[in-house]
């Protein structure tokens, strides 16, 4: 059993370190509006998927700063249990796009890998927002602590924080 543990958590990181480098899609020339922080609520993987809450703070580049709360998602490989985690991504959106107050309400979808045994890592590389044009980069890798797999993908959905 610890050996399959290994091997799906080397697989793990294998996809997350592919998945952080995915260009934003259909977007040739990109500039950085600022980067989304989120908290995850821990919980359980059901082999298939999970669902859990977040708490996210977006930092403009000019360092205001915009708060949502959402859901994050994994459709794939997901078992095991999870503390808390921390994700951090960079916010990119095509050159020229003028964007207003709360732009990355919405939801965004793409591909993710995690593991933890005690303590793990990941990363999600996800495309989406109200237009469809916002990307989020992973900026560091994903911090849990627990005992899970996960690889699939991904989807979060952020809405302005009342």
């Amino acid at each position: 059993m610890t050996n399959l543990i290994k091997a799906a958590a080397l697989a793990a990181m294998s996809f997350a370190t592919i998945a952080a480098t995915v260009p934003m899609a259909a977007a040739e020339e990109s500039t950085k509006i600022g980067t989304l922080e989120c908290t995850v609520e821990g919980g359980v993987g059901l082999l298939i998927g999970s669902s859990k809450d977040a708490v996210c703070t977006f930092t403009h580049a000019n360092g205001a700063t915009e708060n949502y709360t959402g859901n994050i998602s994994k459709l794939g490989l997901d078992v095991g249990i999870t503390g808390e985690s921390h994700l951090k991504w960079l916010v990119f959106t095509p050159t020229g796009t003028e964007l207003g107050e709360y732009a990355l309400a919405g939801k965004y979808v793409g591909a993710s890998a995690s593991a933890a045994l005690g303590v793990g890592l990941g990363a999600n590389a996800l495309v989406g927002g109200q237009a469809e044009n916002i990307g989020l980069q992973p900026l560091s890798v994903e911090g849990s602590t627990g005992f899970n797999v996960a690889v699939g993908v991904s989807s979060l959905t952020l809405e302005p924080q009342s």
